[in-house]
């Protein structure tokens, strides 16, 4: 079978931090990319489900946000000037 060479950039603490984790488990990051591409084509889709890392996005976020947003409709609320430093 002829090969070919697939090539990406990323920052180096996320390459570090890639190999490490799949060292961890037995297999290096090119094994680990070629699982990926081949689950990708015989699922086709992503393989796995896309998470947002953001906090603000978290579930206990929005249900604190939603629950400040109520306390302003029932005028539970107070208004301070902005203080320049």
């Amino acid at each position: 079978m002829k090969m070919a060479v697939v090539q990406t950039r990323v920052d180096t603490a996320l390459k570090q931090d890639a190999d490490a984790f799949f060292e961890s488990i037995g297999m290096d990051t090119t094994t680990a990319i070629r699982i990926f591409l081949k689950q990708t084509l015989i699922q086709h889709k992503i393989p796995f489900e896309i998470i947002q890392d953001n906090s603000f996005y978290s579930e206990k976020n929005m249900n604190a946000l939603e629950h400040s947003r109520k306390q302003m409709e029932n005028g539970q609320h107070s208004i301070h000037e902005l203080v320049e430093v």
